[in-house]
């Protein structure tokens, strides 16, 4: 999980390189176009089973976890900074409580409501919705992101519950389905053309291989070894290493409000982990 944390974390400074010669969606839907790529060589070469009859569902989840999550995620990134732009991504599993409640039947207990609150309390302090600017957009679509992330973490629950599938495989396909969406939708709105930089070039490859292809194997890894729900929690490493990264090398300003609202979602983040109904796998692990 550490390495996981390391990988997304700085992957946010490269986004937020990138996103300079490139626009939102046409560099989201290249990144995970390149990472797709990696995940089906990945699975030839480790002989495992490739093509699936399950398209349409892989589409829907495709729509949902990549094309909305991470196209939503370079677009908060055009307005806003990319530390704060994390937090809000990363609000994930906060999402994912509330929905598994009605749709999973995932029941959460008083001490973890009270958590869910000082998230929110935090949420409200970073989005700062009494400052009518531009910003509060890009909040808007950043939150929109983990909201979608969220929803496909269910659809993934949903989908292998009904009957399980090879997770790498559920990634690539998923993935290069969402990639075709951020690359068509930038095709209709006629974003403007990339410009094939140095730093452009390095950006996609450190986010396309190192994020998106081996960091999604990673996470991968990690949902064969914990439970959905749980993986999902201990995600709350990523924006701390994101933060730090961020404002060391793009010289980000965290304001007081800022780490206010930090620090209420990482606690709250992190008590939702604590109590866990099967926090004992995780210590087992």
């Amino acid at each position: 999980m550490l390495l996981l944390s390391l990988v997304w974390g700085y992957n946010w400074v490269f986004m937020k390189i990138g996103s300079s010669d490139a626009a939102p969606l046409t560099f989201a839907g290249l990144r995970t176009l390149l990472g797709a790529s990696c995940l089906f060589v990945l699975l030839f070469l480790r002989h495992r089973p490739i093509f699936s009859g399950r398209y349409w569902e892989l589409a829907l989840l495709g729509f949902f976890n990549t094309a909305i999550a991470i196209g939503c995620s370079h677009w908060a990134l055009v307005g806003d900074a990319a530390n704060r732009t994390s937090i809000l991504v990363f609000t994930m599993p906060f999402w994912t409580l509330l929905l598994a409640w009605p749709v999973l039947d995932e029941r959460l207990d008083k001490l973890q409501w009270w958590a869910i609150g000082a998230a929110g309390v935090g949420l409200i302090s970073i989005l700062k919705p009494w400052e009518l600017s531009h910003q509060i957009i890009y909040n808007a679509v950043a939150i929109c992101g983990s909201l979608s992330w969220a929803i496909g973490a269910i659809i993934i629950k949903l989908l292998l519950k009904r009957r399980p599938m090879d997770l790498l495989a559920l990634t690539a396909w998923q993935m290069i389905f969402g990639s075709l969406i951020l690359l068509g939708a930038a095709y209709a709105i006629q974003e403007p053309a990339t410009l094939w930089t140095s730093n452009f070039i390095t950006a996609l490859v450190v986010t396309g291989v190192m994020s998106t292809a081996i960091g999604w194997f990673l996470w991968t890894h990690i949902l064969d070894k914990l439970s959905a729900g749980v993986a999902s929690m201990t995600t709350l490493l990523v924006p701390v290493v994101a933060i730090t990264s961020t404002s060391w090398h793009l010289n980000e300003p965290l304001l007081t409000g800022d780490i206010v609202g930090i620090c209420c979602v990482l606690f709250g983040l992190a008590v939702l982990v604590f109590c866990a109904p099967d926090r004992e796998k995780v210590a087992g692990n």
